[in-house]
């Protein structure tokens, strides 16, 4: 495996002498997050770059961490603030457009090298939002089907097969319906791609058309019929733990949660994963530079280096069992065939980008959710 001073020569990202300068990165999600840039990416880049110091700043998990980002950047763009106190961000796609619609953003991604390693959809459209050139993913989170090979030894692979096991195998398939987790919520969208009467390329990419939403009826009448057979868990880690006792035999879940109970014990080792067709949701974290930062290319280079292969192989894959942000045939040689073999033996990068889909935009999302507690639920 190439050292990491061979990726980094690759990429340009020697190190070298650099004025004192301190470098924010503004992250929103659990504390690991902040955990990932003070130990181990900051000190990486701080080595690479003398006098640099890294300081990371947590917002805080899930949507609001993001919003408090959002907020931030809006505030100081009213105050007329000429340079911001944040240099890197790091946030949720779905608060990227507002982001670039307000005009807060550099459009980096041209301008680092990484930058061409990146061509899934969610690099350039974040639901419904044009944010090409604004973003690098950090890494991609995905869902997909966990299930018992020794109670499913032939698994399904379409919503349709999920649809058929379910009925002739009652309770055997667990889901958290939309509560608790959103791994439960994923595999709701998911069933509306597949079953809808509408364009499920409109759902997620927009725009948001009212009468779209009347073409579900027939899909949520067969998830209301699926859902009574099945068993609805208290959420993401509810959906696993059952797994785990053989309580059900499959279940939506979240890829790296799922590696990461495997790799702790609390799942057999046996458990696998599939990708029905024609797909479910997962979502990114982005990185972000604003436009107002004072230290502008030493953001990029910090971008640079946390999407160099090496980074992505060691700190995202190795480290989180997250799927990598850059496209997962640039990280391969940069993993051994150990860790690569895991993470990709049952959902290949092929899979991930013919069946890996994003969520619904916001509108429809919303809509969605109604729909299922109005016609699913009762």
């Amino acid at each position: 495996m190439k050292t990491l001073i061979q990726a980094t020569l690759a990429f340009g990202l020697v190190a070298s002498p650099a004025a004192a300068a301190e470098l924010t990165v503004m992250t929103a999600g659990d504390q690991n997050m902040v955990d990932y840039v003070n130990q181990y990416l900051g000190p990486l880049f701080e080595k690479q770059n003398p006098g640099v110091t890294v300081r990371a700043v947590g917002t805080g998990p899930g949507d609001a961490g993001s919003q408090k980002i959002l907020e931030r950047f809006e505030a100081q763009s009213k105050a007329g603030t000429a340079t911001w106190d944040t240099d890197v961000a790091v946030v949720h796609e779905k608060f990227v457009g507002p982001m670039v619609k307000g005009g807060y953003l550099d459009k980096y991604r041209g301008d680092i090298a990484t930058g061409t390693l990146v061509t899934r959809d969610n690099a350039r459209m974040a639901l419904g939002s044009n944010v090409d050139g604004y973003v690098m993913p950090m890494f991609n989170s995905q869902t997909a089907i966990a299930y018992n090979p020794a109670l499913v030894p032939n698994p399904p692979k379409s919503y349709a097969e999920i649809a058929e096991w379910a009925k002739a195998h009652p309770k055997q398939f667990g889901y958290n319906g939309i509560k608790g987790g959103a791994s439960g919520v994923s595999f709701v969208m998911g069933w509306v791609y597949a079953f809808g009467d509408g364009d499920a390329k409109k759902l997620m990419n927009g725009p948001f058309d009212e009468a779209e939403t009347k073409k579900w009826d027939k899909a949520f009448a067969s998830l209301r019929d699926f859902t009574k057979d099945a068993t609805l868990t208290p959420g993401n880690a509810g959906t696993l733990d059952l797994l785990s006792r053989g309580e059900i035999a499959m279940g939506p879940v979240w890829v790296d949660m799922f590696y990461s109970w495997q790799a702790s014990g609390q799942l057999p080792p046996d458990l696998k994963l599939v990708l029905p067709a024609p797909g479910m949701p997962g979502q990114p974290m982005h990185y972000v530079i604003p436009e107002k930062t004072a230290n502008k290319e030493l953001a990029e280079k910090f971008v640079a280096l946390a999407t160099s292969p090496e980074v992505q192989a060691e700190g995202i894959v190795k480290r989180f069992n997250w799927y990598p942000g850059i496209d997962a045939q640039h990280v391969q040689a940069s993993l051994d065939a150990a860790t690569w073999n895991k993470l990709f033996k049952d959902i290949t990068p092929e899979d991930l980008a013919k069946y890996g889909k994003p969520f619904p935009i916001a509108p429809y999302n919303s809509a969605i959710l109604e729909a299922y507690e109005r016609q699913a639920m009762n």
